[in-house]
């Protein structure tokens, strides 16, 4: 990873992996339990946003339980297109994330929409976009794995 070299941003990715606070201050607390200024925390994350350390920063949402649907999509790219179709793939707001595989279908990401009709819908967007036929995994069964990674 880009810049999870100094010791403060490791402590302080540890700390944004769950139970982060939902309070008017939230970021002063993430700092006050490291000893961080929340002006600090807030540039740190910021700048591990802008030199791809993290890619995302914020709540995921169960789009089924909200009325709406997700699948995990996945792509065969070929490896000298890969990080052009996966900006193109990652500009779509009903993308959550991607990533990468070592498989024909190298290309992985999970689809969300307001509705389970805009499924299809954006498939057929993104298939558009990037002249590759985009395959559908919907979930059939759903289990419950926390994973906490230490950075």
């Amino acid at each position: 990873m880009p810049g999870l070299t100094d010791p403060v941003d490791r402590s302080l990715v540890d700390a944004l992996h769950g139970d982060f606070p939902l309070i008017e201050r939230p970021f002063a607390a993430v700092g006050e339990r490291l000893d961080l200024d929340e002006r600090d925390v807030i540039a740190r994350i910021r700048a591990l946003l802008d030199d791809g350390t993290l890619t995302r920063f914020g709540p995921l949402f169960d789009a089924g339980r909200l009325g709406g649907a997700y699948t995990l999509a996945a792509m065969a790219v070929p490896p000298e297109a890969f990080d052009r179709m996966a900006q193109i793939v990652n500009a779509f707001p009903e993308v959550a994330h991607n990533y990468a595989r070592d498989h024909r279908l190298n290309l992985w990401f999970v689809l969300a929409t307001p509705a389970p009709e805009d499924v299809d819908a954006a498939i057929v967007r993104i298939e558009a976009a990037t002249g590759l036929p985009v395959l559908s995994f919907p979930k059939e069964r759903e289990y419950f794995v926390e994973l906490k990674l230490p950075a």
